[in-house]
């Protein structure tokens, strides 16, 4: 086995993908995993808490996006602190193609797409509760934060899908639709 080759992490996951897209994700083993991948199944477990976490392991967006809220002026409104936090997320972001694989095994599996919710909705309380730390009061951090995911998963589909400007292009491209949108709406209620 290649225990000592670097890249443990990403070989283990682009082995699994190769088994989830081979095979399924329900018949793909973390043995399987782990051999496909040149490792002993101790490697795996070393990264991964099981094969689901494959998916879904790293909380390096979490910690990317608390650390840009805390480096934001003081003083600075709710939804421009996301934004400028979000400017830092393709640091993090796995390969455009790796994470077209993974969104299409997650779309494929009914218990996996609402892992990912989970894990969506998680990081939107986190974000909320940063910007609450920062002063927002509590309903004008969670408004903020749902435009702002919904501004950050508009610019990250882009940037996957192969949109190479500039990410903080892209996130004002996304606020721009987002504003369009909105200005969809009537004046007042019907």
């Amino acid at each position: 086995m290649a225990r000592w080759e670097g890249n443990t992490r990403e070989r283990l996951e682009r082995a699994a993908l190769e088994l989830f897209r081979d095979q399924g994700y329900d018949r793909t083993t973390v043995a399987q995993i782990a051999k496909h991948a040149g490792l002993t199944e101790r490697s795996f477990y070393r990264w991964f808490t099981d094969k689901r976490e494959v998916l879904f392991a790293g909380d390096e967006l979490q910690a990317c996006l608390e650390a840009g809220i805390e480096d934001v002026p003081a003083g600075t409104g709710a939804l421009a602190t996301l934004m400028a936090a979000f400017t830092a997320v393709p640091r993090v972001l796995r390969p455009p193609e790796l994470l077209i694989e993974l969104r299409g095994v997650i779309a494929d599996n009914p218990p996996l797409r609402e892992r990912s919710l989970i894990k969506e909705a998680m990081l939107a309380e986190v974000t909320a509760a940063a910007l609450c730390r920062r002063g927002h009061d509590e309903q004008t951090a969670r408004l903020a934060t749902a435009l702002g995911m919904a501004i950050l998963a508009s610019a990250t589909r882009r940037w996957v899908l192969g949109e190479r400007a500039d990410f903080a292009d892209l996130l004002a491209g996304s606020a721009a639709d987002l504003l369009a949108v909105a200005a969809d709406l009537p004046d007042e209620p019907e």
